[in-house]
């Protein structure tokens, strides 16, 4: 979550013209409030990955003891999908 390449700036007039609408969720406070719903969509979400349905794309695995450089990969604006750190 988050806005790895900054915050965007939206052209307020194409909600108008669209007749659309933003809607915005602090994530946190619905986990804390919606405790139930956070876990059936967290399970649903583990389901897809199960089964295939749902690829992550892993740019790069870094070791532990190579944690720096993932964080300089992200720092940096490098990443092209996730980085993992992997703890064997």
């Amino acid at each position: 979550m988050g806005f790895p390449a900054g915050i965007p700036q939206i052209p307020l007039n194409l909600v108008l013209l669209k007749s659309c609408q933003i809607v915005g969720v602090f994530w946190a406070a619905w986990v804390d409030r919606e405790w139930e719903a956070f876990e059936a969509s967290t399970r649903e979400l583990l389901e897809f990955y199960t089964k295939g349905a749902i690829k992550p794309f892993i740019s790069e695995r870094f070791p532990l003891d190579r944690v720096h450089e993932a964080i300089s990969c992200l720092a940096a604006r490098k990443a092209m999908g996730k980085i993992v750190v992997t703890v064997n």
